[in-house]
């Protein structure tokens, strides 16, 4: 049986805590298709309100290695700007990967912009190895904040 791995990053921004946890995080479904049509295709709430238990599914265009994938929010402290999700359906799930789970934390920084703390687990399927999916995974996640905080720079009243 596969072992449990994991990645951690670090992202600094200048916007705030909470506008980034709310456009990157909370709503990333509504603003991914429209700051990052290349990679989003089109995304939905798939059950739920957006609380805990909710299932959002995103589709992404050829620039990723699979069509879709489903993650169900398993924990969210918005005051605190920290959820923890996890992958249930495409996205590697049953083709390289048994199961991943995110962490992901924004805090405030001294500077008036923020920190987002992201902390994945994943068991991948016997007999898969980790080539440079590593890379491209903490690439991906970066352009997601960075998308999000481009937006939030260019529309300061949004996601206040």
């Amino acid at each position: 049986m596969a072992s449990a791995n994991s990645w951690t990053l670090e992202i600094a921004s200048p916007v705030a805590a909470v506008r980034l946890f709310r456009a990157a995080v909370l709503d990333w479904h509504t603003l991914a298709p429209k700051v990052a049509a290349h990679v989003v295709a089109s995304a939905h709430p798939v059950e739920g309100e957006g609380g805990v238990g909710n299932v959002r599914q995103f589709n992404f265009t050829s620039a990723m290695p699979f069509g879709f994938m489903k993650e169900r929010l398993e924990f969210l402290d918005a005051d605190k700007c920290e959820c923890k999700s996890t992958l249930v359906e495409g996205g590697g799930i049953g083709v390289a990967i048994e199961t991943a789970a995110s962490h992901i934390k924004v805090a405030p920084a001294a500077d008036g912009g923020s920190v987002v703390k992201v902390d994945s687990t994943y068991k991948l399927l016997p007999g898969v190895e980790v080539k440079d999916e590593i890379a491209k995974a903490k690439e991906s996640v970066t352009a997601i904040f960075k998308a999000a905080e481009a937006f939030l720079v260019a529309n300061p009243d949004a996601y206040n």
